[in-house]
């Protein structure tokens, strides 16, 4: 057996979905039929207060709703991260919020996921005519993990035993979400039936439902892909500069570092960067990590780089290999999920936050607003809504150096602040730019 075989890394996955869908007892299920739950937590789980569980049946969504207003509402307010193991692949699962109120909080979750789990109520699905109709959350959770470009999604039909084990059911909703699927252009979406707080189909096949021929949900997720970036040249380095080491500055060789995460390509000792976007290049003479000096650097690791020469170089600075094709964007087309109560209010200031620069900027243009009921786009609107997912057309003060999500997430991301009241208002994927 090769090693890829036996244990195939880490994987970090979301639960999403409408509120009250299973989402918390879904994961305190998999940790508790997994062996990751300690005995002094299942009894503080007995005896808990806010379980909504009858008689010594565990309520398992108190495993990962760990607020005082989460246990006494029953309800998902910030994103949960728990961590656990089996042989074959270690996991980060974030419980996210289904609730409309908290769309803000699924999208900070789901950002640095590889997989989601969508869970589906059997219950509350209506059928008319042999259709089934899903919820608004449910399309519009999903619209999101389109717009993050998850590589996997699991579809889990929950609260089986609540509608008979129906195959009928199982098959209905597994139709309306594929059409849903095909409509927003995810790919690889998988489907099974599960009752999160009986057990069925988690860790272990169910017997209740004999006609599901499928894997198990925690079988599954051992086994998915994770597409790891293929090694970087040094054409395609990106190290922005996070902090300015000064040592010593009142003698004349004091140190100077530029400090930071690589988030693509390697950087080495001897190696020629440009500093962007003021186009100013220099060779690097030291790269300093938390163990010492290294010969190089690569995507994911932070360091301190000293440079053999002194140029101006300040936070929110971008080092690129030099001769590289890294050109500064001051105009950007990008995908907005709006996370204030405000609107977007096209004449108003923002504050563009990309890796660790910030820049001002305004939304010169709406293009379009996806309509989640529906899934068709709404043009000719000039404001994007709480919760609303919006193409729009940004123009910032000055440029910055970045690149489109789907090459490179890290520096495809930003967040848009208020000026006026300091609100993170918005979450952006960068799509264009110019």
């Amino acid at each position: 057996m090769t090693k890829q075989a036996s244990h195939q890394g880490l994987l970090r996955f979301i639960t999403a979905g409408s509120v009250d869908d299973g989402k918390s007892t879904l994961i305190g299920r998999l940790l508790y039929d997994s062996k990751s739950v300690l005995s002094d937590q299942l009894t503080a789980l007995t005896n808990a207060k806010n379980k909504r569980t009858a008689g010594e049946q565990i309520d398992f969504s108190l495993l990962t709703d760990g607020l005082e207003a989460e246990r006494e509402q029953g309800i998902t307010i910030d994103v949960a991260y728990r961590y656990f193991s089996t042989a074959r692949r270690k996991f980060i699962i974030a419980d996210t919020p289904g609730h409309e109120q908290y769309t803000r909080n699924m999208v900070t979750g789901a950002s640095t996921a590889h997989a989601a789990i969508v869970l589906v109520d059997a219950t509350r699905v209506t059928v008319s005519g042999g259709r089934a109709e899903l919820l608004a959350q449910t399309k519009r959770h999903s619209a999101i993990l389109k717009l993050l470009e998850l590589q996997h999604v699991i579809v889990a039909i929950n609260k089986m035993d609540l509608v008979e084990f129906s195959e009928e059911r199982f098959n209905q909703i597994r139709t309306a979400y594929a059409e849903l699927a095909s409509q927003l252009g995810l790919k690889d979406v998988r489907y099974v039936p599960v009752s999160a707080l009986r057990g069925d189909n988690i860790v272990h096949a169910s017997q209740a439902m004999p006609w599901y021929q499928g894997e198990s949900l925690l079988p599954l997720l051992e086994a998915l892909p994770v597409e790891e970036p293929a090694p970087e040249g040094d054409a395609a380095l990106r190290f922005p500069v996070q902090l300015v080491i000064r040592q010593d500055g009142a003698q004349a060789d004091d140190f100077r570092g530029y400090a930071g995460r690589v988030e693509a390509g390697t950087v080495r000792v001897g190696q020629k960067l440009r500093v962007l976007p003021a186009n100013r290049d220099a060779v690097v003479a030291e790269v300093l990590t938390p163990n010492g000096m290294a010969e190089s650097a690569s995507a994911g690791e932070t360091v301190t780089v000293r440079l053999s020469e002194d140029v101006d170089v300040s936070r929110g600075d971008m080092f690129v290999a030099a001769g590289a094709d890294s050109a500064s964007a001051r105009k950007l087309t990008a995908d907005l999920c709006w996370f204030d109560d405000e609107s977007l209010n096209p004449a108003r200031k923002y504050v563009l936050k990309h890796t660790t620069a910030s820049v001002f900027a305004r939304v010169s243009s709406v293009d379009r607003v996806l309509d989640v009921h529906t899934l068709s786009h709404e043009t000719g609107r000039h404001d994007i809504r709480l919760n609303d997912i919006g193409s729009v057309q940004i123009s910032l003060q000055k440029p910055i150096v970045c690149d489109v999500y789907g090459d490179n997430p890290a520096t495809g991301a930003f967040v848009l602040i208020d000026e006026a009241t300091n609100h993170t208002v918005a979450a952006g994927m960068i799509r264009a730019f110019a």
